[in-house]
């Protein structure tokens, strides 16, 4: 092949080009990328939805994917939304095609709404825990995610580290092998839960709301209540029509490595009771306890430590080898060990599903959304985890799929 000289006229470089003898092209450092700096193929835009206290953290858990925070939305830009980088209608963010992942640090109320909608957009999640308001948009959550082959993320990871632990890792693979015949394995999670710290106040009197506020957003499908700044904020968690107070808050990153390490993050607890004071309609309270347990026979049990008698009705009991025969013991032997988890990064790049993925974060916080329907009712319900229905109580049922504010839905 005839090669063009370093040192040539520029008639002989533009004719040698021509004959398609060589072609030089000249890329920028930019597109190359540099040390610390990738280059835009190995970089995603993506758009924070819910600018909060908890916003830059849930965004940070998209580092590793060198995501380009490109867009910015919460209900507080009303002053200054829709200038092509802040908005205050989070459906304008998933119209744009430069976004490829969303962050979603909004309160619980909304974070249903808005993965199902990225996603169906073509985006994939990650969202801030507790990952739903009620136990409906849990199921509509996963829906979503499987129909448009989205990878979605609850910004919780205590599971990793469980599937790290070589104890936890034992105790899954015996609740999962089948060899159980009866497991008699309780968990206490006492204190932490910011019972009363994230309580309510009974009869706020009605505020003005603040020009930089879209109020009416803000509510989107919950019951439309006049403004109040406890409702806004950190503290919206003390109200039924945004969150689930200190349980809802804390509940699924207490239990997030509990429900993988026992083997129950595809299932529900079937019967759940609840030691608490009449429970306010609309403002979350004070609870001593709540008992639930799974149709294995694996019981949690949440203590407040905050109201009403200590807990003592049962002891914390681990899984033990000791709990299988040694037929089963050498069978477990013969069984491999759980799949390691992969996080967000990974499966954003390889298509697999995470370790949080929508079903498993679904199911544990229905823990929560349960333990919080026992308290609200005052009684004993039991628990369909196939159907996810509440048997024979009608008005706890109610509280399973409360409808939304029109326009919104599932």
């Amino acid at each position: 092949m005839k090669r063009i000289p370093l040192r040539t006229s520029r008639r002989h470089f533009i004719k040698g080009a021509v004959a398609g003898l060589t072609t030089i092209t000249i890329i920028p450092r930019h597109v190359l990328g540099q040390p610390g700096v990738p280059p835009p193929s190995e970089t995603v835009g993506g758009a924070l939805i819910g600018c909060g206290g908890r916003g830059p953290g849930t965004f940070d858990n998209l580092k590793g994917l060198n995501a380009v925070k490109l867009v910015e939305c919460d209900v507080r830009f009303k002053d200054r939304a829709d200038n092509k980088r802040y908005y205050t209608d989070f459906r304008r963010v998933l119209e744009r095609k430069d976004i490829d992942v969303v962050a979603i640090a909004t309160p619980p109320h909304w974070h249903a709404l808005i993965s199902i909608m990225a996603m169906e957009a073509g985006k994939d999640v990650m969202c801030e825990k507790p990952m739903t308001r009620f136990i409906a948009e849990g199921r509509a959550v996963v829906n979503a995610a499987k129909r448009y082959g989205r990878i979605f993320q609850i910004g919780t990871f205590g599971r990793f580290s469980a599937a790290r632990n070589p104890g936890d890792v034992l105790t899954r693979k015996i609740m999962k092998s089948g060899l159980l015949k009866e497991c008699k394995a309780v968990y206490i999670k006492a204190g932490g839960l910011k019972v009363k710290e994230w309580s309510g106040i009974v009869n706020a009197k009605p505020q003005p709301v603040p020009k930089w506020l879209d109020w009416d957003m803000y509510v989107g499908p919950s019951p439309m209540k006049p403004y109040h700044p406890h409702r806004f904020g950190g503290t919206h968690r003390g109200y039924w029509d945004y969150e689930g107070g200190g349980l809802g808050d804390m509940g699924q990153h207490a239990m997030d490595p509990v429900t993988w390490t026992y083997g129950v993050d595809d299932t529900a607890p079937v019967e759940i009771e609840a030691l608490a004071p009449p429970a306010h309609p609309e403002v979350c309270g004070m609870w001593g306890w709540v008992e639930l347990k799974y149709a294995n026979g694996f019981t949690i049990v949440l203590v407040s430590g905050e109201w009403g008698p200590d807990y003592d009705r049962l002891k914390a009991r681990p899984v033990r080898l000791e709990d299988l025969d040694e037929e089963s013991r050498q069978k477990l032997k013969q069984m491999p060990d759980p799949e390691p988890l992969i996080d967000f990064t990974e499966a954003v790049k390889t298509r697999k599903q995470p370790g949080g993925h929508a079903e498993a974060a679904h199911r544990t916080v229905c823990i929560m959304h349960l333990a919080n329907i026992a308290i609200r009712v005052g009684r004993k319900i039991r628990f369909d985890p196939v159907k996810e229905e509440i048997i024979g109580d009608e008005e706890a049922n109610r509280l399973v799929n409360p409808p939304m504010r029109p326009p919104w839905h599932l």
